[in-house]
């Protein structure tokens, strides 16, 4: 076999859910947050589906604050990551998105800019 496979389905309910396949048997898996481990993830096999299994992630609101947090699924004792998922909170946030894309735009343009300005240079 390939190895473990593991696909987002849904996050409801602070919960992270996934579909875990390539595997007869459900490796233990772990959740972690700034490298420290997260209690209650749960995988449980899909009735009538052999080989496919149900992972879910509680995603506790004590971890949520300001800006991005990222969650990474991987086999115990592994680094090999299955699967991770984003948890994105906060008004700032928006505004510091802009405020990046704003400041890409501007980069890009003095880089165009610039290479025009060698073509020309280069070319006569």
């Amino acid at each position: 076999m390939a190895g473990p496979q593991l696909t987002q389905t849904r996050i409801r309910s602070g919960f992270w859910e996934g579909n875990l396949t390539g595997v007869d048997v459900a490796p233990p898996l772990e959740v972690r947050h700034l490298e420290q481990v997260l209690p209650g993830m749960t995988v449980t096999e899909v009735p009538g589906r052999a080989g496919n299994w149900l992972v879910r992630v509680p995603i506790p609101p004590e971890v949520l604050s300001e800006g991005v947090q990222t969650f990474i699924i991987r086999e115990q004792g592994k680094d090999e990551t299955l699967a991770h998922f984003t948890v994105v909170t906060g008004v700032a946030l928006e505004d510091d998105l802009r405020a990046e894309i704003d400041l890409l735009r501007a980069e890009l343009d003095l880089l165009k800019r610039a290479f025009r300005r060698h073509c020309v240079e280069t070319m006569g």
